[in-house]
């Protein structure tokens, strides 16, 4: 008799059990996991209590081994606000709970064309250097995730399109790439909506606390200049982190890294509207994803999650070789495995420069790559459609 087939939702509520099991051991042997999702806790714990959350002070409610600061948009600490009422310790296993379910659903909907088993590639997503290191930091990069995708996969044709973007970009501004996504493929409904959700809730947050808002929005608070300190630190896997290497944090570093960024982002753009009018949907946001991170000025390595969506796409489509290379590339820590720390970067010359820059390369590479390969593709299909016409007829 064979044996019974483990449903895809069984085997992630397991994942999410065996978080949650992890997160009570975790609190009651008084671990030190969760790093950033203590930040979270401590900021919305700041918010409720009056306290300022971009002061120079400590936020008080930090655990004593946790120094960071809170550096997202204050709308954010309004969206953690059910994280203080949890014990600082459990944090992180909600966090991770609710990131394993978020990783999940992802895989479901980047699968749901292929017949590949969404538990097994959610627990082998978990192998990747960008999603364990989220889930040990306690980061909400998953989750976050999760919520561009759902909102651009499965929501496109409702009236709550672009919702969940706003929202996400409410959390962190990285975010806010999808919504000029929305507007470069068309969705111009979706894209005011993601628009209004995330003025929305920075104009609740001006009006509950109006010092910490303006503080923030004028560059007093996380949008100062010490959010660049470190910028050169391998693992701030941008353009900028790049250029700030090899420049030995020249001051005008972020501007030549903009320059660079901006040859990118012409084809790319293209590309994704080529893509999206194909109705390959997912393959347009994830060029949008990665440019993303190219031109974002802070990358941390924990930020390239998109890594998993990719893998999938490629594996649904046979591309195994491909797929495979991805998962080797994220998989292999290459990032970690570089000497780094310190002035260390700046001394790494050019054998250390191509596997501590390997994120930032792939991906540059990856997207001319295939705007190069669009443009031949178009205009081979305009050559057979008129072999005649001048300039593309081979025998002219």
């Amino acid at each position: 008799m064979p044996a019974p087939r483990v449903d895809g939702r069984l085997g992630a509520g397991l994942l999410v059990g065996v978080a949650l099991a992890a997160g009570v051991v975790v609190w009651l042997g008084d671990w030190r996991l969760g790093e950033d999702s203590a930040v979270y806790r401590a900021g919305a714990l700041a918010f409720l209590h009056g306290d300022s959350l971009y002061g120079p002070e400590r936020l008080s409610a930090l655990p004593p081994w946790v120094s960071l600061p809170f550096i997202y948009p204050p709308a954010a600490a309004l969206l953690f606000v059910p994280l203080a009422a949890l014990p600082s310790g459990l944090v992180w296993g909600v966090v991770s709970a609710a990131s394993l379910v978020s990783l999940a659903v992802v895989v479901r909907l980047c699968a749901r064309r292929g017949t590949l088993p969404v538990a097994a590639l959610t627990v082998c997503a978990l192998a990747l250097e960008p999603v364990w290191k989220t889930l040990v930091l306690g980061q909400i990069n998953l989750i976050l995730m999760a919520l561009v995708v759902v909102d651009v996969l499965a929501l496109a044709s409702t009236r709550w399109a672009g919702v969940l973007t706003g929202v996400a970009a409410a959390v962190k501004l990285t975010p806010l790439i999808f919504v000029a996504h929305l507007f470069v493929t068309g969705r111009w409904r979706a894209g005011l909506r993601a628009l209004g959700t995330f003025a929305g809730l920075q104009a609740v947050m001006f009006a509950l606390t109006p010092r910490d808002s303006i503080r923030y929005w004028t560059g007093g608070g996380a949008l100062g200049p010490n959010q660049w300190d470190g910028a050169h630190w391998i693992f701030n896997q941008s353009l900028g982190g790049l250029v700030h290497r090899a420049t030995h944090d020249a001051p005008w570093s972020l501007i030549v890294a903009l320059v660079i960024g901006a040859v990118i982002v012409a084809p790319a753009v293209w590309l994704v509207r080529r893509l999206h009018a194909r109705r390959e949907t997912l393959g347009a946001l994830l060029v949008t994803a990665f440019v993303g991170l190219l031109v974002s000025p802070i990358s941390w390595s924990h930020h390239w999650v998109w890594a998993v969506p990719l893998a999938v796409l490629l594996a649904v489509r046979r591309r195994w070789l491909w797929a495979g290379a991805v998962v080797a590339l994220f998989g292999s820590c290459v990032v970690m495995l570089v000497p780094n720390g310190g002035d260390t970067e700046f001394n790494w010359g050019l054998g250390w420069s191509i596997p501590g820059n390997a994120y930032v390369l792939a991906a540059a590479f990856g997207i001319l790559g295939l705007a190069m390969r669009e443009c031949w593709t178009r205009r081979g299909l305009r050559a057979r459609a008129n072999p005649g016409a001048p300039g593309l007829s081979h025998t002219t």
